[in-house]
């Protein structure tokens, strides 16, 4: 499985270790350490739904295990407490530098997002009573396409199609490099069945406007179908389509849903 994880947390240096006024059984997230002067007053851990934004701008509900952390400013440790726009921008600019995108952003708010490590990352960050942050890590597993050229072929002659969990960027057609292996055996199902011709399709979930989600969809199914041409495999044997939001497989109102709704799948052409 997967792991994506949301997550509300700084990725900044100079933690100050050992501050005797976090609250018993709080201490940062691993992956992060906090800003010099704080401490933690409340934090909780358990499975849970986090409001967050989509690249779009729009609400959206996530469920999982979700580590919340609330740190104070404590002016007993540092005479320099940072202003909102400092705390902002510290994150951003840690979560930026690791490689990670911003989502949005305003004088109070961060949103961003940070794959690593075959892991996704949404990032929060809020700030409020004076300089206070506010820091969420929400850890999702979506299914990992672990899946033969074999096993391909058997869908495709049983059921005439087979949907792969093939990663892109957030809101792009590059493919990710965790889903290289499933590009792999594709060429490879293609490489050792010179008669078999298929169409790519490619699907999204309905989160942003309709005619968005059919260009992007349109446009994974082309990087997959580019991706067989590269490697040697005859452009006249497939072809690409993009239906975006129009044929769900499951409930776009849950998270779980919408994964499965993002999905490229292979179709056994005459």
């Amino acid at each position: 499985m997967k792991k994506v994880i949301i997550f509300i947390v700084s990725l900044l240096t100079g933690v100050s270790a050992g501050i005797a006024q976090d609250a018993a059984g709080c201490k940062d997230h691993p992956l992060f350490t906090r800003m010099p002067g704080f401490y933690i007053s409340e934090c909780t851990q358990n499975y849970a739904q986090l409001d967050f934004l989509n690249i779009d701008g729009e609400d959206i509900k996530l469920d999982g295990e979700l580590t919340y952390n609330w740190y104070v400013f404590d002016p007993e440790t540092s005479n320099t407490e940072p202003s909102y726009y400092q705390i902002i921008k510290n994150y951003a600019n840690a979560i930026i530098k690791a490689g990670g995108k911003k989502i949005y952003e305003d004088d109070t708010y961060g949103y961003y997002e940070l794959s690593k490590n075959g892991s996704t990352y949404n990032v929060k960050v809020e700030c409020t009573n004076n300089s206070d942050i506010l820091l969420s890590v929400l850890e999702i597993e979506e299914m990992k396409q672990e899946i033969t050229a074999n096993e391909m072929l058997d869908a495709l002659n049983n059921d005439g199609y087979i949907a792969l969990n093939i990663l892109f960027e957030t809101g792009k057609s590059a493919i990710q490099a965790e889903s290289l292996p499933v590009i792999d055996q594709i060429y490879e199902l293609l490489n050792t069945n010179a008669n078999l011709n298929i169409s790519v399709e490619g699907h999204t979930d309905n989160a942003g406007d309709a005619a968005s989600n059919k260009k992007l969809s349109d446009e994974r199914a082309k990087a997959v179908m580019n991706a067989m041409i590269a490697k040697g495999i005859d452009k006249s044997r497939m072809s690409s389509l993009g239906w975006g939001q129009e044929k769900p497989v499951a409930d776009n109102r849950t998270e779980e849903g919408r994964t499965m709704n993002r999905r490229v799948e292979i179709v056994k052409k005459p």
